[in-house]
């Protein structure tokens, strides 16, 4: 059960803001949270949520190159359910170009996992072929357009028809719908395997996921929809030159999270002013409402982000 309730204003500390939050957005993270699977990292907030947007109310200590009244959208540790949330200051971002301020709360937690695991992991370069599962989710349809940004050829997972289609017309190459077909078969019908592949589901799609490789290519989980025990096949891994690697960004240290909001900020914000990525809103739900939020996101009809707006 989501209670929306009164509790103590946060006050920032040294190298820390204070956000007037003007929406959050809702990950799959937040629903293993609430399921009591998925605990915040020692010293974060208790309260949900991993990403907002709004302005800066208040500066703490030594903060330097922002001020009050910025508009921000911010990378959390946990706190976004709120009206109020602090954040140190290096895991800020202004929000970019055109971008509506309560469309921005979707972008933190989505950029900074895409762009650690893919560019600055698993180094995808202009050619490859670069295999995202959960194609039409927040972090799906991110990574579709920044994987076209860099010159791939993208290709995806879903669970229908109608979803397939919707990942093409955002830039997806290539689209297959699990349900009915075997992306493994079908992605080498049309390439010589993925040079980089984004996980979601864990255990239950690592065979699958070491036989799609191509030679050189690397795997990278970020989740465990599917599991969290699978069986390993070193010796295909072995054959290929292959790597696999298992990442999270919510634990990460404060600084390192700092090293990846600021590549985030120099090279991939760009691409978001002007348009070639952008962020995919599925639905606004009042914050009051989370819990509405996360049955659509449980019963996984949702393509890109939900967000969570703090006030009517």
């Amino acid at each position: 059960m989501l209670e929306w309730t009164e509790v103590p204003d946060p006050r920032p500390g040294p190298g820390e803001v204070l956000i007037e939050v003007v929406a959050g957005a809702v990950n799959r993270a937040d629903l293993l949270q609430r399921q009591g699977l998925y605990p915040p990292p020692p010293g974060a907030s208790e309260i949900l949520g991993l990403e907002c947007s709004g302005t800066i109310a208040e500066l703490g200590e030594g903060v330097e190159g922002w001020q009050a009244g910025d508009e921000v959208c911010a990378l959390l540790a946990g706190g976004g359910y709120a009206e109020r949330v602090v954040v140190p200051a290096v895991q800020l971002l202004p929000v970019p170009g055109e971008v509506d301020l309560i469309a921005a709360a979707g972008l933190p937690e989505v950029a900074c996992t895409v762009w650690s695991n893919v560019v600055l992991g698993a180094k995808l370069r202009e050619d490859e072929v670069f295999l995202v599962h959960g194609g039409a989710g927040g972090i799906g349809t991110h990574a579709i357009q920044v994987g076209k940004a860099l010159g791939a050829t993208v290709a995806v997972t879903v669970g229908s028809d109608e979803r397939a289609e919707r990942c093409r017309q955002l830039g997806a190459d290539l689209a297959f719908n699990y349900r009915e077909q075997d992306f493994v078969a079908e992605l080498k019908k049309e390439t010589a395997g993925a040079n980089v592949i984004l996980d979601n589901m864990g255990a239950s799609y690592l065979g699958r996921n070491v036989d799609a490789l191509a030679t050189g290519g690397r795997l990278v989980i970020i989740g465990m929809q599917g599991g969290v025990k699978g069986e390993l096949n070193v010796g295909k891994l072995l054959t290929k030159r292959a790597s696999a690697t298992a990442t999270s960004l919510r634990g990460r240290p404060t600084a390192e999270k700092g090293e990846i909001v600021a590549d985030v900020r120099e090279r991939l914000w760009p691409l978001v002013e002007r348009g070639t990525v952008r962020p995919v809103v599925h639905q606004v739900v009042p914050m009051a409402e989370a819990s509405a939020a996360h049955t659509a996101m449980d019963e996984s009809g949702v393509f890109g982000k939900v967000l969570l707006a703090a006030r009517s």
